[in-house]
């Protein structure tokens, strides 16, 4: 008797496990993968075998859990940057730059750093010269402690492990046990600040955009010179970053 999946083409079968990986928070194993993409357990090995060639899944070290491969990491910020939303995003950008009159960014995680997915330059001839694809480090960035103090605690706890806390300024947080409590915070306060961690004279202020399942994906934040914009007066931003924030979330649908 022919079975349902056989129906199916096999594309689309190695798909249903691809957007499995994609959509899970964590690792999942083999038998989760099987359930969320509702195919047989024999199936889904196959189909892992030739997405881990490909570098589209992979297995957590010692762990016989799948994650996303850097390839379909790669995708979805190709998608995130050049999708049908790009320029619908990058007003979003333009309007907050003018509201507020500072650098504004859209951010999300690569690996261990952060990428710029867009940016808009405050008309200021101060600017620092950071362009589209630019990558920063995770744990002395606005957007970067944002989005590790988002991540689920497995992942995170994780990749805070995995992170080398190099002191850049006199203010980078370089301890580990500090990272996890500003992280603890940011948590809680649902935004994070870079407080000339990350280049001296520089102060950040970061919030999270959400998908559609209200996962904190990427982040907006604003930047500026303390001599044009101490870190109390960025922090009245707030109100403007988080409402540009919702409007972004709603070019993600």
């Amino acid at each position: 008797m022919p079975r349902k999946e056989d129906n199916v083409p096999a594309t689309l079968r190695a798909f249903a496990v691809v957007e499995a990986l994609a959509r899970a928070e964590r690792p999942r194993s083999l038998t989760d993968l099987a359930d969320d993409a509702g195919l047989p357990k024999p199936t889904v090995y196959r189909m892992l075998a030739m997405l881990e060639e490909a570098g589209l899944a992979m297995r957590e070290p010692g762990m016989r859990r799948y994650a996303p491969g850097p390839r379909l990491s790669a995708l979805a910020r190709d998608v995130m940057h050049n999708g049908n939303f790009r320029a619908a995003r990058h007003a979003v950008l333009d309007r907050l730059a003018a509201e507020i009159r500072e650098t504004c960014n859209f951010t999300m995680l690569d690996g261990a750093s952060v990428v710029y997915l867009d940016r808009v330059e405050a008309a200021w001839p101060l600017r620092i010269n950071l362009t589209s694809g630019s990558h920063v480090p995770l744990h002395c960035t606005a957007s970067g402690k944002l989005l590790l103090a988002m991540l689920p605690k497995a992942a995170r706890e994780r990749l805070v492990a995995q992170l080398e806390l190099t002191a850049f300024t006199g203010n980078t947080i370089s301890a580990r046990k500090r990272l996890e409590q500003e992280l603890a915070r940011i948590r809680a306060q649902k935004y994070a600040v870079d407080n000339e961690e990350y280049h001296a004279g520089l102060v950040c202020v970061a919030v999270p955009v959400h998908d559609l399942r209200r996962r904190a994906c990427a982040a907006i934040a604003m930047h500026a010179p303390m001599s044009r914009m101490p870190l109390d007066r960025a922090l009245l931003q707030l109100p403007a970053l988080r409402a540009a924030a919702e409007a972004m979330s709603a070019t993600l649908g």
